[in-house]
């Protein structure tokens, strides 16, 4: 007799339980909004107990980090890709990183639920991205200022701090409320970036 384990999905199930159910959140989120995305609600899409989704990620706080934070590594791979393809223009590979974030921004569920408030998805999660930043601007100020630190910059340390600090700031800004399309608003933070980094 076939059982429901034996036709479970195969990659599916070689998934860690962990990964599953922040992706199912997220998708959830994007979906029906964060209201929505109980404990009980995961842990049936997912196909396992209330418990294991609480040994996992042990609330709905820590759940709503792990989602934010499983996106921006999405970002941050288009920023070190933008900085891979321009290893001796500092200026160019902050423009072609700024490009990559905002077509992933403009093309992403997750991100467009929660900043445009669909679904009331943003009551508990847009404070992450504004308010509640601080780890995630932490994460992407370190990985730029690392990148931008390789390159022959005639700037001081507090100067190059400061740069890095207004070129991620004004990005997420334009994450969380674009007011052009990614190509021209990456162009406008390239020629920012040319004069910041002289």
């Amino acid at each position: 007799m076939t059982s429901a384990h034996d036709l479970a999905d195969p990659v599916e199930a070689g998934r860690p339980t962990r990964q599953r159910i922040i992706e199912t959140a997220a998708r959830m989120t994007a979906e029906l909004g964060w209201s929505r995305v109980t404990m009980g609600a995961l842990a049936e899409e997912v196909g396992v107990s209330r418990q294991t989704v609480y040994n996992e990620v042990h609330s709905r706080d820590e759940l709503a980090e792990a989602m934010i934070m499983r996106e921006l590594l999405v970002f941050l791979a288009a920023v070190e890709k933008g900085f891979d393809h321009h290893p001796d223009d500092p200026a160019q590979a902050v423009r072609a990183a700024t490009r990559g974030v905002l077509e992933i921004a403009s093309e992403n569920e997750l991100l467009r639920a929660v900043v445009s408030g669909t679904q009331g998805a943003d009551t508990d999660l847009l404070p992450l991205l504004t308010t509640r930043s601080q780890s995630l601007l932490s994460i992407a100020t370190s990985v730029v200022h690392d990148r931008l630190a390789t390159y022959d910059l005639d700037l001081s340390a507090a100067e190059l701090n400061g740069a890095v600090d207004m070129i991620v700031r004004t990005v997420l800004g334009h994450v969380v409320q674009p007011t052009g399309s990614p190509r021209a608003t990456a162009d406008a933070v390239g020629r920012a970036a040319q004069r910041l980094l002289g």
